[in-house]
Formats: structure tokens, sequence, C-alpha cells
């Protein structure tokens, strides 16, 4: 079944992670082991693309991504906001190198997504990869009015904070609320139609930014914290705002975000696929039906299979997700719905013309 992927890190991967994506996730965990790379996520890797054709995942949102930290001293992170610009921009030019190499489509209008979709269906095996682009975290905006460069590139989603506090506001894992440079920005973000990611926001950011923005939300690699009851997951009160807003929540396949108590480094992976159906299965509750639920797996988000379901090696293993959800009684459309027809409706109303 086509599967829509509503978060992958292909240019994190590709450019910061140095991986040849053309190669079999099996292949690449072999030269990294070979090489002796320890680090976490390392010969562990769960994307590529063939792995995508396999897994059938032929449409869904990449993404470009730089965080700004204040040390030096760290693993992930750049010290200045020209410098995210600048690798932002390696990953979008690793995309376009892409496109030229046949690995991969642009998708920028409505009319990008039906014919992308058309083509899937009639040829899978020769049809690249079609993506939507979308960056996660605004660190490599330089100001308000630089979301219009973005926006010209192709830009179609955006989510302002990532981990902690940038110049936008709140991330994860603070409590600090919008910026006054995110007032400017979310009216532009607005003005240009671009869809506004509510992942990774502060809980008094998410808030803020509910009472101020008036254009599309998503969430689109984001669980309930129901099940992890830690601030990087949505209370049930923000899971509503965003399906009441006709939004779509993908779920992500992250352990930190599926099992209570998980310690990077330490934890073993216990939970298993089921644990993230309970999260789409929670959210059509809430909503009471199944429009506002999808797959947004950030796979390979810094991580890899040590910090996923026990029962998850690559992201093929995503296809077992219509089973589980036909085993609690759901019917074949609203599987459908959940796989891919959700998110291609939403960004067939969010897409320009």
């Amino acid at each position: 079944m086509l599967l829509f992927d509503s978060h992958l890190d292909l240019g994190l991967n590709a450019v910061d992670w140095n991986r040849d994506l053309r190669m079999a996730v099996s292949d690449i965990r072999v030269q990294e082991t070979v090489l002796g790379m320890t680090d976490p996520g390392r010969r562990t890797n769960t994307v590529s693309f063939p792995e995508l054709k396999r897994a059938k995942v032929g449409v869904g949102v990449a993404t470009v991504l730089a965080r700004q930290e204040r040390q030096i001293n760290h693993p992930f992170g750049y010290t200045t906001p020209e410098a995210c610009y600048a690798v932002a921009m390696s990953h979008l030019y690793y995309y376009r190198a892409m496109e030229r190499a046949g690995y991969m489509r642009p998708i920028r209008t409505k009319q990008d997504l039906q014919q992308h979709v058309s083509d899937w269906a009639a040829d899978p095996a020769d049809t690249p990869f079609g993506y939507i682009l979308s960056m996660e975290c605004g660190d490599p905006v330089l100001d308000p009015d630089n979301i219009r460069e973005w926006h010209e590139m192709g830009l179609r989603a955006i989510g302002i904070t990532h981990y902690g506090a940038n110049r936008y506001g709140g991330g994860t894992q603070c409590e600090v609320g919008l910026a006054v440079d995110a007032l400017p920005l979310l009216r532009n973000i607005e003005e240009l139609g671009i869809a506004l990611d509510m992942t990774h926001l502060s809980d008094k950011a998410f808030w803020q930014v509910a009472d101020r923005f008036r254009g599309r939300v998503l969430a689109s690699h984001q669980n309930a914290r129901r099940f992890c009851d830690w601030q990087r997951q949505f209370s049930d009160e923000q899971l509503r705002f965003v399906i009441k807003r006709d939004g779509v929540i993908g779920v992500a396949f992250d352990a930190i975000m599926l099992q209570p108590g998980w310690v990077r480094g330490v934890s073993k992976p216990e939970v298993m696929i089921e644990r993230a159906v309970e999260n789409i299965d929670h959210v059509c509750q809430l909503a009471g039906n199944c429009r506002n639920s999808g797959i947004g797996s950030d796979l390979d988000g810094g991580y890899g299979k040590d910090q996923t379901p026990a029962d998850l090696d690559t992201i093929g293993d995503l296809q077992k997700i219509p089973d589980l959800l036909a085993r609690r009684g759901y019917k074949a459309a609203d599987i459908e719905a959940v796989m891919h027809g959700n998110w291609i409706r939403f960004f067939s109303e969010v897409l320009p013309s």
C-alpha cells in the first residue's frame, strides 16, 4: 500500500551524516561497521532510497534542518544563523542533485501532487520519491522576511522551533513562549500559505501560536502524551486543537516518544509497532473519525533502529501497520486514509495551484 511519510530527514543523513542514500540499508550498516563508527545511530540506519522503494514510501515530506547552538562544544548544531542558513541550503541542494539523478521529484503545487500520485499508481517501480519541502526548526530563516526566499525555493511547511529556545521562541524541553520576531514570521508564513508544523513547540509557545496563527497547521511527527508522559508529546487538548483546525498528526517511531522512561544510550527498545498504532487509534478516537491521523516516521532522525520499536528493522516494517489497524477493526478505506490519503488530501488543500 502507498505510504506517505510526513517527516524524513534525508538531507541530514546525506550531508551531515555523510551517507550515500543510493545504497541499500544493509550496505550502509556494513560500511559504518567497517569504519568503526560507534556513535548512537550509526550502523543501525533504517532509510535509504532503495528501502523507500521497497517500503512503498512513494511520496512524503523531506526536511532541511540546522539548529543554532550557543556552545561550540556540541555534537549537533551551528553557532550562527548564517551557518544554519548555509547548512539548510546544502540539504536543499542535495535534494536537487537527487532530482537530477532520478531519485527524487519535487512537489510544489497541487498539480504536481496529483500527477505524482497518478504516476506512482501506474508505475511505482520507476517513479522517484516525490517530496514536499519542509523546514524543521526556523533557525535557517535569517529574519522574518527571509521566509519569502525559502518559499520561492519550494518550502511548503515549517516548524519554527526545535529543542530548547531559539530566535523565534520556545521548543521541546523548555517553557519559553514566542519571541518578538516570531510575530512577523508567523504573519509572513500565513500570507504565503505555508503550512505551520506545530511539532517541537513548547507548551507555552504552542498556545500562543494557536491564538495568533490562522493558516493551516499540521503535526508532522507527533505522538500522544497519554502513552509517553513528557513534554515532547502532545496533550489531548493540543491534539484536539490540531484536529479542530483540520490538520493531520503523523505518528513518529522514535522510542523516546513511545516508551516511558527512555534514556538515550541506556534504554533498550521494549515497545512494539503496536504502540505507534495505539497512538494512531487515540487520534482517531479523539477526532471521532480517521481524517486526522497519518504517518510521520522521523526514522533516522538522529538515531537508528537502536531507538525504534523492537520489531522495526527498516522503514519497510511500516507496512505492518495496515494489518495491525485491520486487527483493531479499521476498514480498508480508513487504513488507506491513515497510510496516505489524509496527507494527500491535506497537501492538496495547502499547496498552491
